[in-house]
């Protein structure tokens, strides 16, 4: 029997709170199944499932608070007997009610439990939140068509009636707390190293103007695309900037799972990982940022999107930073920023011109790689940059 534990979600997850079941007991499950959405200082998180077989039974209520590691179900693998009912829960209860040295117990106010597949009313745990907070009930929500992932009623829904607040109601000072504390850490664990290196992209304006001369606004090419992309390829022949770092040890990864750092709205930050990026031609990657863009700002994204993340690339946009450095997030060993593209004086063929550039920056791991690698990375996304048709 297989247990389905509540996941660690990045290095400042010690506990998640189980909002929803995605799944009943006696359905059936396959490697990659949502199965359970949780809660964390991150936002709405929808864990999966590692394994196939029956939901044998769910050990955790919705509603409660958990730490890492703590089973919330049981799997049933094929030709194995039920557990007997409720043979964990005793346990379970004990480990999630068990406060922390010195502190008091929290209770969690619990989330509405959802109604039988089929009639349940989609809507975000944020939305569903602020919704029992104001006594919205669902004769009132089913009359409003969510904008979220298959139709789920999400914040911004409740905002153009009128009904949410300016401001998300999602813990933002825990959460940046929680980043504090992860930063902090990643500061004071980690011997990073810092480069920078400006990058012309007369070649790469010039790629996206004609490719998207005949393509529709939702289709196009962004410049973001073409950064991750360039940072990806880099990663190839550079397998010492993808991976992670534990048990003092570093660990290449055979996959390039790239994350972009993703601003929430009314504060807080993300990284979501597009998982085997490195699979993707540039038309599929831009398909994914806006998949995984769209999920998050929905207050939607999943687990392994920011467990298994190998790099970052991070870029404040058109915010007129001309570069920024960023802080690795453990357990990876390199993050790449990119400061906003604007005209600026180059030398070209022994000529003062004006051309579009941007300040590409990496912060590295130096118990992983060296300034002198770092530079040979730094170029290589350059030269990606140069050529960003290739694949």
């Amino acid at each position: 029997m297989g247990e389905f534990r509540m996941p660690s979600l990045g290095a400042d997850m010690e506990a998640g709170t189980l909002v929803e079941w995605q799944k009943a007991p006696g359905d059936q499950v396959s490697r990659g199944d949502i199965i359970a959405v949780v809660e964390t200082q991150k936002g709405a998180i929808e864990i999966e499932v590692f394994e196939d077989g029956v939901l044998d039974q769910t050990l955790v209520e919705t509603g409660t608070k958990v730490p890492v590691g703590t089973p919330l179900a049981l799997i049933r693998g094929p030709g194995e007997a039920a557990a007997p009912p409720e043979a964990a829960k005793p346990a379970v209860a004990r480990k999630a009610e068990a406060p922390a040295p010195g502190t008091a117990p929290r209770h969690e106010p619990a989330a509405p439990p959802p109604r039988a597949v089929g009639e349940r009313l989609r809507i975000t745990p944020l939305a569903r939140r602020f919704a029992a907070e104001k006594s919205l009930d669902e004769t009132r929500l089913s009359a409003i068509r969510g904008t979220g992932p298959d139709g789920a009623i999400t914040l911004r829904d409740l905002d153009a009636l009128g009904e949410a607040p300016a401001e998300p109601v999602a813990p933002i000072t825990e959460m940046r707390a929680a980043i504090a504390a992860a930063m902090a850490r990643s500061k004071r664990e980690i011997p990073h190293y810092y480069l920078a290196q400006t990058v012309d992209l007369t070649r790469a304006s010039g790629f996206l103007a004609a490719s998207n001369a005949d393509r529709a606004p939702e289709d196009r090419l962004l410049i973001g695309a073409l950064f991750l992309h360039a940072v990806i390829r880099a990663a190839r022949d550079y397998p010492e900037f993808n991976g992670h770092f534990t048990d003092g040890a570093f660990h290449p990864s055979a996959k390039i799972h790239a994350a972009m750092a993703v601003a929430l709205r009314g504060g807080g930050l993300v990284a979501p990982a597009i998982l085997d990026a490195g699979d993707f031609d540039l038309d599929a990657l831009m398909a994914r940022m806006r998949d995984t863009l769209g999920r998050v700002r929905a207050g939607r994204f999943r687990a392994r999107e920011l467990s298994e993340a190998t790099i970052t690339v991070t870029s404040l946009g058109e915010r007129g930073v001309d570069a920024l450095y960023g802080v690795i997030q453990p357990p990876q060993v390199a993050i790449v920023g990119f400061g906003s593209p604007a005209e600026r004086p180059v030398i070209r063929d022994g000529k003062l011109i004006v051309a579009l550039t941007a300040t590409v920056t990496l912060s590295a791991d130096h118990r992983v790689s060296d300034g002198h690698r770092g530079a040979l990375f730094l170029r290589a996304i350059d030269r990606n940059l140069q050529e960003p048709e290739a694949p």
